[in-house]
């Protein structure tokens, strides 16, 4: 099983600005008892047994700093510091230096995706594979692209965002080697979804793995609103 995680907590949160003031969006509160957003996603990566996290920071990182420390629950936390923004690809690409194991979860801090990353690892190895994401299933949507898998479940394909009755869309949780940028030309700042993933999907073996589990992100005011009501139900 896998024993590390990358969580991208760098974000500005700008869309969320009028409900969450002056704070990275990880930090959100979610929680009548004030329970943390960044929490929620620690405490399910703690249930599954992993050891460290790596928490990719930028923007007001001394927040969550100040508030996790070196240390939560059975977690080590070594946090990666960004001095300007570096993109989601940037990010991970700075906080794999701090990577030990083969391969690392990646998650998006401002993302809860309810999975089982026993299962996905074990896709994961099963497939060979440089990369695999855990994929959505939604219906009735517009808010985001979908990713396309053939029936061994090799990516094929991503699609913009458009309206779709049913789409498999990117769950913002990954699990790849360590070594997946070797000998690739990239710079200091990409994104990681458009200058990566879609770029190399042909020359790369990227599989998707589907989970119907509860997903949520909190990107936008009324998700962040609903993830206020959904969690504490969820988890508690």
């Amino acid at each position: 099983m896998v024993k590390e995680a990358i969580v991208l907590a760098g974000g500005l949160g700008t869309r969320l600005r009028s409900v969450v003031k002056d704070v990275p969006k990880p930090m959100a509160d979610v929680n009548v008892n004030g329970k943390l957003f960044l929490q929620y996603i620690l405490d399910y990566l703690s249930n599954f047994g992993l050891e460290k996290v790596i928490l990719a920071v930028g923007y007001k990182y001394e927040l969550i700093l100040k508030y996790f420390g070196g240390k939560y629950k059975n977690l080590s936390l070594i946090y990666s510091i960004e001095d300007e923004p570096l993109g989601t690809g940037g990010a991970i690409k700075k906080s794999l230096s701090l990577v030990s194991e083969n391969d690392v979860l990646v998650l998006n801090g401002d993302t809860f995706f309810k999975i089982d990353f026993l299962k996905l690892f074990e896709f994961h190895k099963s497939k060979k594979a440089d990369l695999s994401i855990a994929l959505k299933p939604m219906e009735n949507f517009d808010r985001y692209g979908t990713v396309e898998i053939d029936k061994q479940n090799r990516i094929i394909g991503f699609k913009e965002k458009q309206f779709k009755k049913y789409g498999l869309i990117n769950g913002g949780v990954y699990l790849f080697k360590k070594e997946v940028f070797r000998n690739i030309n990239l710079s200091e700042k990409f994104s990681f979804e458009k200058d990566f993933l879609e770029k190399f999907y042909k020359k790369l073996n990227f599989f998707g793995l589907p989970f119907d589990g509860y997903f949520i992100d909190i990107g936008i005011s009324e998700d962040y609103e609903r993830a206020k009501k959904e969690l504490a139900v969820l988890f508690e």
